[in-house]
């Protein structure tokens, strides 16, 4: 099977401006290519619900099968990426925002906290994910381990049988 093209989107204020050097994009970047995907694409946008949305609708404009969110998902108020996201999804998928918290709540309690979310939209996999370097080495497992998957159902629907099993 063919794997999904990426886009990556970085939300950060910081790094849009040119303060910070993103890192948790380039750890995503870098890890999909390895595992054999293509990243079309890796932006960086301020936290703004606009940004981040409009970035997320030019992926599905492009068909993207894959969009990974870095940053915005925590309780500041400036953290406004579930809400930029959550009215593009057509499905929601909390379990995989589950998974991502739980996968590191022993050793970060506050992953509790995190907000991101999970879904589809069309033929595309959304998913957001905390800014840290660390969320995204960790995400970036998760999203291995079932995009494949995902990806499979939506685009051949006749062989899934509605079944994660």
């Amino acid at each position: 099977m063919k794997l999904p093209e990426v886009l990556i989107i970085v939300a950060s204020d910081r790094a849009s401006q040119g303060l910070y050097e993103d890192q948790s994009g380039e750890i995503l970047k870098s890890g999909f290519e390895l595992a054999g995907y293509k990243v079309s694409e890796k932006v960086i946008v301020q936290d703004s619900v606009e940004e981040i949305s409009a970035a997320i609708l030019a992926g599905l404009g492009r068909r993207v099968g894959l969009i990974v969110t870095s940053g915005g998902t925590g309780i500041a108020l400036s953290d406004v990426t579930p809400e930029a996201t959550a009215p593009l999804l057509e499905k929601q998928l909390p379990g995989i925002s589950e998974a991502l918290r739980a996968q590191v709540r022993d050793q970060l309690p506050t992953a509790n906290l995190a907000r991101g979310l999970a879904g589809i939209s069309g033929k595309t996999l959304i998913i957001n994910l905390a800014g840290s370097p660390n969320a995204a080495r960790d995400g970036l497992k998760i999203i291995l381990d079932i995009a494949p998957h995902v990806y499979g159902q939506l685009n051949f629907p006749e062989n899934s049988h509605g079944s994660v099993r």
